[in-house]
Parts: structure tokens; sequence; C-alpha cells
């Protein structure tokens, strides 16, 4: 017998003091090309520090003609890409744009030479966002690596950074902010926390998740068999079902829902071109999917929903931004059963999880239900990390995200304004809630997985006022038509903040005072605690 038996895979040999360098891109060719030249940047500024320690980098892909630039922009891609690549060699994943990560998940998984992930800490583009992704889903897989960032790639921590690298394949980090949940205190915050916690594992609850994986964030799935021991299952549904569904919503009930958002103060910037400015059609889908979305969670009896949107219904109707930031607000427009008989969810928040995001889901439930039960606006949505700048002798984060803000945040709906998203990535358009959140003081947590297990880490903030020019930049900086939140953070540096979080979302929710937010974290711990996850606080946090 003659068998066809493949020919085995050869890699080339690894040089001495040589590694290797990969850029993860997007799965929009729109948002590679626009980026690629700030990529470019970031890469000579890596390469000029490493060449200047003694080492030389080689990039594993060459630009291809046909698109201009040199991004990794699928899984199929990703694995040619490290056919080329030694198995051992040091290899740098350096980033300046937002990326999906599982387009180098194989390639990442089986590399046995240390990994350095690297990315400029800038507004413009958001490089140190989809470091962030990709840091988590490297601590999901539990993977090692290394990490770091800079403005400018000038800076002497940056340069010592690499050469630790270079030496022992590793960067050390200040880790000394992070401790693990202790014996919580016997108090009625803690007895409620626990209380919830028993409701949950005993009663149950469903997350309605529109197809999986956005945005190829693999941390942001979580598996079943982590997900359920903390009583929440998931109804997997399909975006296809949301569009149908939104195709039976009558034009007049969808302009109902955003006459509501009118007639309390909301406006929006309208134009009549639907390739470049916000029209009126563009928010009447985008109410459509608002209703189908509470529909469909009547249907399944639903405790939270998750939108994918970006693959797929980005090349059918507009973002899913608008609809979800209503969702996750208590004043909201009602809306009722299809018979018209009910209204739905009536006088309540309906969590949503943004981009599908499975760490959001729990966050966004668990936030809920300890908020209404200690009688607090429990307005709860993620935020991109996106950037930061000093001003006025304290670090102040930019967190921004591009529609899902809960109108409560601004401070109300006549504090919030419509824009049209960007066509770079929105080629439908539709509406953001843009405006700037309010001060007041903030629980922050991030739920994700290390070591095997879901794991929460819980913060404080606060939302401070800057003056209108200094947001006028940040804004400009950044993404003008997205709402934005000015965070200081509470006993947590920025260096501190990048090396430890993990993931480019942070959960965000409002508190009426410094010590009834204290409160409010014990209670979500000792929830979360009970529901079997793993509690760290993060920062200055009081019991």
């Amino acid at each position: 017998m003659s068998y066809a038996f493949p020919e085995p895979s050869t890699r080339p040999a690894l040089a001495p003091k040589t590694a290797y360098l990969i850029a993860s891109g997007d799965l929009r060719e729109s948002a590679n090309v626009a980026g690629w030249p700030t990529q470019v940047a970031l890469e000579s500024a890596v390469t000029r520090v490493l060449n200047d320690l003694g080492w030389q980098v080689i990039r594993a892909n060459d630009v291809d003609p046909a698109t201009g630039h040199g991004f990794i922009s699928s899984q199929r891609m990703g694995l040619e890409v490290f056919k080329t690549i030694p198995v051992d060699a040091p290899l740098i994943v350096a980033e300046a744009v937002w990326q999906y990560s599982h387009h180098v998940l194989a390639g990442l998984r089986t590399h046995r030479g240390p990994v350095l992930t690297v990315a400029n800490f800038a507004g413009d583009w958001p490089g140190l966002v989809g470091l962030l992704g990709l840091n988590a889903g490297l601590t999901k897989m539990g993977k090692d690596y290394a990490t770091i960032w800079s403005t400018d790639f000038t800076d002497e921590w940056f340069t010592a950074g690499l050469k630790e690298w270079t030496e022992t394949g590793r960067i050390t980090h200040d880790a000394s902010h992070v401790r693990a949940l202790p014996s919580l205190p016997d108090t009625p915050e803690v007895e409620l926390g626990r209380a919830l916690g028993d409701q949950l594992l005993a009663d149950k609850a469903i997350i309605g998740v529109f197809d999986e994986g956005c945005m190829g964030m693999y941390n942001a799935i979580f598996d079943d068999e982590l997900l359920n021991p903390t009583g929440i299952y998931k109804e997997r549904l399909s975006q296809s079902a949301l569009y149908a569904e939104m195709l039976t919503v009558p034009d007049a009930e969808a302009d109902a829902a955003r006459d509501w958002l009118v007639d309390r103060g909301m406006t929006f910037r309208f134009g009549s071109d639907e390739a470049t400015e916000l029209t009126e059609s563009q928010v009447r889908w985008q109410m459509k999917m608002y209703i189908a979305a509470l529909r469909i969670a009547d249907d399944f009896g639903l405790d939270a929903v998750g939108i994918q949107y970006q693959q797929g219904l980005k090349d059918l109707i507009p973002a899913s931004d608008l609809a979800e930031g209503v969702l996750n607000s208590t004043e909201r427009p009602p809306v009722f059963s299809r018979d018209g008989q009910r209204e739905l969810f009536a006088g309540r928040a309906f969590p949503h999880f943004n981009e599908a995001d499975e760490g959001v889901a729990v966050d966004a439930l668990v936030t809920d239900r300890v908020w209404t039960a200690m009688g607090l606006v429990p307005d709860n949505t993620l935020h991109d990390v996106r950037w930061g700048e000093d001003y006025d002798g304290q670090f102040v984060w930019v967190y921004e995200i591009s529609g899902s803000v809960p109108g409560s945040h601004l401070g109300g709906w006549d504090k919030a304004e419509g824009w049209r998203q960007d066509p770079v990535f929105f080629p439908a358009g539709g509406s953001t809630i843009n405006g700037v959140s309010r001060p007041g003081e903030l629980v922050i947590s991030r739920i994700f997985i290390a070591d095997g297990v879901l794991q929460a880490d819980i913060f404080r903030g606060t939302a401070i006022e800057l003056p209108e020019e200094e947001t006028a930049r940040r804004k400009q900086a950044t993404n003008p038509e997205w709402p934005i939140a000015h965070v200081v953070l509470h006993g947590i540096t920025r260096d501190q903040f990048m090396a430890r979080h993990k993931a480019n979302h942070a959960q965000v929710v409002y508190a009426p005072d410094a010590a009834t937010a204290d409160r409010a974290l014990v209670a979500k711990a000792a929830m979360l605690d009970r529901m079997g996850i793993r509690v760290n606080l993060v920062g200055d946090v009081r019991l």
C-alpha cells in the first residue's frame, strides 16, 4: 500500500538576539487601512529601542500590496504567518489599533518562546485598548506573557522594560495594589450580598447571547462549565432572529420610542446623507432593535441580553449602541408585548452587556440586583478603558463607550446628544448617546477568567468634572461622537492598572456618595463570593 504521508512541517532556525514581530488587526479592512500609519510608527519605535540593545527584529509577514497594510486580518492568515516563526523565538505582538485576538490565538497558544505584548498609549488609535483585550485572552488561556506600553517610546521605564525582557523573558510590574478578599465583617451589606447570591444559585438566571465572540474577544466568552456553577445559564440566540423581529416592529412604534427620548430633552444631530450623517431612518432602525430585544427577552425569560452587532448586523442595519444605552436605563421608553397588553420589564433597566462580553453580563446582572436591593439606581454599563493623562496633579482616565452609557450617567436625557457613528467602523451609521458623565462616586469592576476560574477585580473611582475646554480636547483626541467619563481611580496608578486589568472593558455604576459606594461594593463582593467567584480588591477599598 502507498499512503500519502504529509511532509513534516519545518520552521526557520532562530538566530541569537533576534525577536519576531507580528500585529493582529481588525476584521474590518477600513479600520486596518486607516490605522496602518500609526502601526508603522509604533513598530519603528520598538525596533529602534531593541536595535539599541543589540537585538534585531524580523517582521513575520510583509505588507500586503493588495491591502496596503501588514496586519494579520484573519485566523487563517494567523496560522500561515506563524509557520514562518521559529517556535522558540522571542515574539513581539505590537498593537496600535483594536485587534481581534482570535487572529493570533492558535499561534500564541502553542508558541514556546517568550511573548511580549506592546502598545502605544494614545487616544487617537486604541493600541492600549487592543493590548488589554489581548492580555486578557492570554490570561484566560494560561499563557505566560510580558507586557509594556509607552506614549512616545523614549522614556527610561519603557527602555528598561524591554531590556529586562531581552534578558529574562519577563517584565516586572507593581502588583502591590491587589489583595484577595479577606473575611468579610458581619454587616447588613454582607448579609444582603450573601442572600442575593443564595437566591441566584437556587433560582438561577439566563443571559441571552446574540452570537458569541464579538470583535475577536476570546476573553469575553465564558465556558458553561465555569458560568453555570454561579447560577447563570446562556440562551444562545442568533442575530438573524433579532433582525427578523425588528422587521415586525411598525415604524410608528419605533418613532414613538424616539419621541419619548426627544420629549425628555435628548437631541439628535440629523442630516440627510446616509453615508456620512445621522438620519431619522437610522434612529428608527435602532429603536426597532430596542423594542425587538425586549420582546425576545420576554419570549425566553431572560435576565440580561447581549447584542454582538459588530460582525454581521453592521452590514445590515445601523449601530446597536443607542438601543443598548436605552436598555441600561431605568428611565426608558415603554415597550409592550406584541398584543399590546403588557408593558415589558416595566419600571426597570434591563441589563445589556455590550459586544456580548460575558464578563460584562455577569457583572451587569449582579450589579443590577445589588443596587436594586439597596434602593439605589442600578443603571450600569461597561466603558472602554480608552486613554488618559495627568491633569492638575492627578491621572484622569478617559473612559468611553460607543453608545451604551445610560442616560442617568449623563445627568438625564436632556444632557444626551445623538451623533452619527464613524463610517470607518459603522458603515450603516446610527446614533450614539453622546455627553459627559456627571461627577460622582463610582464602583468599578471586571469579571474575567484566570487560573482556570472566574475572578472579579473590584475597585473604587470618582468621576470628576473637568473644564469644558479640557473635555473638548480629550474628546477630539479620541472619539468625539462617544460619551466620555473623566475617571480617577482610588489608589491605582496608570501603570498598575495597565499591568493588572484583564480586559479593555471596565464596568461602571454610580452611588450617591462615597460611604454608600463603599457599602454597595461590600455587598457586591459578598454576592460574587457567594456565587463562587474569586474576588480581588484593587486599590484603596474600604470594607
